[in-house]
């Protein structure tokens, strides 16, 4: 797919811009606090329905503006698609050729991106939710209906942790927490059955480039650990029978910590690099690798999925990868995704590739083109 323009009015600190695309990288350049993020967030925002960056949409809407509109023309295998999201204090809409989507599940996965920023190079080392937030974004954007399944999921959480508060003082709540149970054990075997057909597509990508950008001196592997009796083996009915069981079984230290302690949303993934932990024991430049690893494989999965490939966003990421790294993954990408660079400066961006890229100068809120 091809982002072929791009249209914000009050987005963040950009009034009003129109871009127009023809050529596969783009650089924004820019000083910081420029707006450079913001263009590539407004991009992430047209794909998934919401920021990378904060999960109030009050905050992408430009200073005592009412709204903020976010438009662009994409064009994938099967033709063009115009994307259109406005955001106001009542909530958003989004549109797909001009007609309103009823729900956000339907709008998403219209047009595909994977996002990589500094924060990303900690996603080996980083915290377990951050992990966990990696893996739905990325299913979500190849299979929306586990997005309401994780929207509807976190809403039972929300109930539920309610409900074992209460059961401290009112036992009799018992009958309504097993409700709550048996939903939980239904939406908790539909997000593990993804998480796992997902992790296991994933790791068969990112063991290859590893290897690659190592020449094969290091092998990596990646688990995921699972707080619910789940098995890839297990048919739908058993999966949902042996979580529901085992969330009984904790009833009693739920009632008295007052919390959900098992189900997806305590989960976690873990990396091995020759069969030790790359996150207690590996380096930066070994954790940074297989978080590199990490999004190329994403970009083939959606490949794979989709049947083609989705935008890269790259932001400020460059700089902070060495030349070697820096050249797998513009290799990798090159003539096959259209990519968006943002950075300070073309010092340090060593590959080829970037010499080639059309320039933006980001300043203010301002974008112009560099003839």
């Amino acid at each position: 797919m091809f982002l072929k323009t791009l249209k914000l009015e009050h987005y963040r600190n950009i009034e009003s811009t129109s871009l127009s695309f023809t050529d596969p990288i783009v650089l924004f350049i820019g000083q910081n606090a420029q707006g450079k993020t913001n263009l590539l967030e407004s991009i992430y925002v047209l794909a998934m329905a919401k920021s990378h960056r904060t999960s109030k949409d009050k905050e992408l809407i430009g200073w005592d503006a009412p709204y903020s509109n976010l438009g662009c023309l994409v064009e994938k295998k099967h033709g063009p698609l115009s994307l259109q999201i406005q955001l106001t204090a009542r909530g958003k809409k989004a549109k797909i050729n001009s007609l309103e989507q009823r729900k956000l599940s339907d709008y998403i996965g219209a047009m595909n991106v994977v996002m990589f920023a500094p924060e990303d190079l900690g996603i080996v080392k980083g915290s377990p939710n951050a992990r966990r937030r990696f893996l739905d974004m990325e299913i979500g954007q190849v299979s929306p209906a586990y997005l309401y399944h994780v929207s509807q999921y976190q809403k039972v959480i929300q109930q539920r942790n309610q409900t074992l508060k209460e059961m401290q003082q009112k036992p009799k709540l018992a009958d309504l927490l097993d409700i709550y149970n048996r939903q939980l054990a239904e939406l908790s075997a539909k997000i593990l059955q993804k998480r796992f057909q997902f992790m296991a597509r994933v790791e068969e990508w990112a063991r290859e480039i590893h290897g690659q950008i190592t020449q094969g001196r290091e092998s990596l592997s990646i688990s995921y650990e699972n707080s619910l009796p789940y098995e890839v083996s297990m048919s739908n009915e058993e999966a949902e029978t042996a979580i529901y069981e085992h969330l009984t079984g904790l009833r009693s230290r739920e009632v008295a910590r007052g919390i959900s302690l098992a189900g997806p949303h305590r989960d976690d993934l873990h990396f091995h690099i020759n069969g030790t932990s790359a996150q207690q024991y590996g380096s930066q430049g070994q954790q940074r690798t297989t978080a590199l690893s990490l999004k190329l494989a994403e970009i083939e999965l959606i490949h794979q999925e989709v049947g083609e490939y989705p935008l890269l966003l790259l932001d400020d990421v460059l700089s902070e990868l060495d030349a070697n790294r820096q050249s797998h993954l513009l290799n990798n990408i090159k003539d096959r995704v259209q990519t968006f660079v943002t950075t300070t400066g073309v010092e340090g961006l060593y590959h080829q590739t970037l010499k080639q890229a059309a320039l933006y100068r980001v300043s203010g809120g301002t974008v112009m083109q560099e003839a």
